[in-house]
């Protein structure tokens, strides 16, 4: 854990000043076909000190953590703020203030392991699927476990320490379609928390992964789906990539600054009455969401904030300076991933709302579409204009599930495509095993339930 060298310096930070200390660390190891092609752990640590004067930022960091860096990083943020202020024009405001606040929320002391550990356990989870499965052409098992602690003080916000742990295991099997071409599927197991936390035993594994090699099996004899418009569901990890990558970002005050599309739509209309999208802060449905923030990086308390409301566009997400500028409430999203990273706005938990509708009756409404239930990628830019990798799915034929569907990708505009939405699942499902790259990589979750809707969709 990072030792507290910053309350020393409570008495000489003033106006808006933020020191902060912060530890990345991970541990990965990956197997393809039982040979270990990857083995290795990292730590990055410093600290780093932002100041806001006369309407600009002065930043430093250093790569060490101790009195002398802090001191050093904290003079040179002060010169830096001073220099810009005087050759870039007229001093502006300063921020408005915020509540103060005293925060500690860590979720434990930091879980470590010899590297053996990890290396054997996935060992032993390759061996399961060699000896379970050896039809298949090709497999690969990646463990990672990663954790980002910081501990911060700012001068009119928050005092406290964070600690956000997630270990993942990524399996992933290939197999030959009767055509002669490779036919892959993988699936990441694991979430919030350190190793222990989530991988107690690797047989916990062997029945997802038995249902995994199922799905990959069904997408072997898969057909190409037929290209053009059509009615789909997107199952729930399709909705959060969708509420994350094509309407979480250009809801960012800092992409709406930069003229995102959902600047001049503030307050109208984007979306069926059916549909609610929320960043939340900490805290969704009763529960801690994947990657709970209860404070930003700027000392400002977070909270939720609701994108859409019954399909209204209602907020942005917003850092302090963002939030000074449109006149709004700041709402706990600046984030930085390094000690030498500045905060910028970022989504922490995005999802769109569950409704009242059991998906099998969704199923049942649709004469002819596709049921997509996993993506292997997805990007977006700031029209919300989409495109995502579909990696498995299934045909609808007159209420049922059909075949399944090989390798094929969706796209549109995402504002229109939410108007489409008829149904809305009432369960909802979190991911949270990628980074958002918005700059800087970021740990986000991203969830939704399952979602009826009209969809471009490729073929062959």
């Amino acid at each position: 854990m990072l030792d507290d060298l910053l309350t020393p310096f409570k008495p000489r930070i003033t106006g808006h000043t933020e020191l902060r200390a912060q530890k990345n660390a991970s541990r990965s190891v990956s197997l393809l076909k039982g040979n270990v092609v990857g083995n290795t752990q990292s730590e990055t640590s410093g600290c780093s000190a932002r100041v806001y004067s006369g309407g600009f930022w002065g930043f430093a960091s250093s790569a060490e953590y101790n009195k002398n860096a802090l001191e050093d990083a904290l003079t040179a943020a002060q010169k830096n703020a001073a220099f810009l202020t005087k050759r870039l024009g007229s001093p502006k405001p300063g921020l408005a203030a915020i509540e103060n606040t005293l925060l500690t929320t860590k979720r434990a002391d930091v879980h470590d392991h010899a590297q053996r550990v990890f290396l054997d356990f996935a060992k032993e989870v390759d061996d399961h699927i060699a000896k379970t499965y050896p039809g298949l052409t090709s497999r690969s098992v990646t463990l990672n476990c990663d954790y980002m602690e910081k501990r911060f003080i700012v001068s009119d916000g928050a005092d406290g320490r964070t600690l956000i742990p997630r270990a993942f295991c990524y399996v992933s099997m290939t197999a030959e379609a009767p055509d002669g071409s490779p036919v892959e599927l993988y699936e990441p197991f694991g979430g919030a928390g350190f190793f222990d936390d989530q991988f107690a035993d690797p047989k916990t594994l062997f029945p997802k992964i038995a249902e995994l090699y199922e799905k990959l099996m069904k997408k072997r004899e898969g057909v190409f789906p037929e290209a053009g418009t059509g009615t789909v569901i997107l199952d729930a990890k399709l909705a959060g990539i969708l509420a994350h990558e094509a309407i979480g970002h250009t809801a960012e005050a800092d992409l709406v600054l930069g003229g995102s599309v959902a600047g001049p739509y503030l307050n109208k209309q984007v979306a069926s009455e059916m549909v609610t999208l929320v960043d939340y802060a900490h805290t969704a449905l009763g529960a801690e969401a994947p990657q709970p923030i209860y404070v930003d990086d700027e000392g400002t308390r977070a909270r939720d904030v609701a994108l859409i409301e019954n399909g209204v566009l209602k907020a942005y997400m917003h850092n302090r300076e963002t939030a000074q500028r449109f006149g709004h409430e700041p709402t706990g999203n600046a984030r930085a991933y390094l000690f030498s990273d500045e905060p910028l706005v970022r989504m922490r938990n995005t999802a769109i709302l569950p409704g009242k509708d059991k998906l099998e009756d969704m199923i049942a409404s649709i004469d002819d579409g596709y049921y997509l239930i996993q993506t292997g990628n997805g990007q977006a830019d700031l029209t919300s204009e989409f495109m995502f990798g579909i990696t498995m799915g299934y045909e609808i034929k007159n209420g049922k599930l059909g075949r399944a569907i090989r390798d094929t990708t969706i796209s549109g505009v995402a504002f229109e495509l939410l108007r489409t939405v008829t149904m809305l699942s009432d369960e909802m499902t979190w991911s949270s095993s990628g980074m958002c790259g918005k700059k800087q990589p970021m740990p986000v979750g991203m969830g939704g339930p399952a979602v009826k809707c009209r969809v471009n969709i490729g073929g062959r």
